[in-house]
């Protein structure tokens, strides 16, 4: 018979609720602020580089700084040195999604053998493009479908697709409105 004690995604459950309560004593030490830096390149391609971040009261980098490349197809007449900046948005909600998963796995003793999303995000273009002032410029619908392996039965792989859905900070980000502030230094 499996034990919770025998189940291994990778993930540290027990931190994680450690985590949780200690942050419920001490809230201001929750609010974390992420950071990207974004340089032009030319064109429409761009270099964005990840490293720093501010959480728990201090200042923290990543163990390396993380670049990511984007770029426009060359059916837009661009050179394609990576993927689109839209795209990125599926890479995020597809990560955090899968991550999820495995992480309420592994609390309800679940054991994986394999975990793959799939999204597909719809777009009509002509909003960027300014061709139809009444098409919105981002995604009009995202689509994610998950294949997972593992021992358990299809209403419990449900329900851990449900739980990662509800505590995705990308998937809460995409479908409730985020203030947004741009200016220019």
């Amino acid at each position: 018979m499996t034990t919770i004690d025998s189940i291994d995604n990778g993930v540290n459950v027990q931190a994680l609720l450690d985590a949780r309560e200690a942050l419920k004593a001490s809230p201001e030490a929750a609010q974390f602020t992420w950071r990207s830096t974004t340089k032009w390149e030319n064109g429409v391609h761009t270099t964005s580089t990840v490293k720093d971040y501010f959480g728990l009261g201090a200042e923290h980098s990543h163990k390396a700084e993380a670049s990511f490349t984007a770029d426009h197809p060359e059916v837009f007449a661009a050179e394609d040195h990576g993927i689109t900046p839209i795209e990125y948005l599926l890479v995020g909600l597809g990560s955090c999604l899968t991550a999820g998963i495995a992480s309420v796995a592994q609390n309800r003793g679940i054991q994986l053998r394999s975990v793959e999303a799939t999204l597909e995000g719809t777009h009509d273009i002509r909003g960027i493009l300014g061709a139809d002032s009444d098409v919105r410029n981002g995604y009009n619908g995202i689509k994610v479908t998950f294949n997972v392996d593992a021992d358990a039965s299809k209403e419990d792989i449900e329900a851990l697709v449900a739980q990662s859905q509800k505590r995705s900070a990308v998937f809460d980000a995409l479908t409730n409105p985020t203030d947004v502030t741009v200016e220019v230094a």
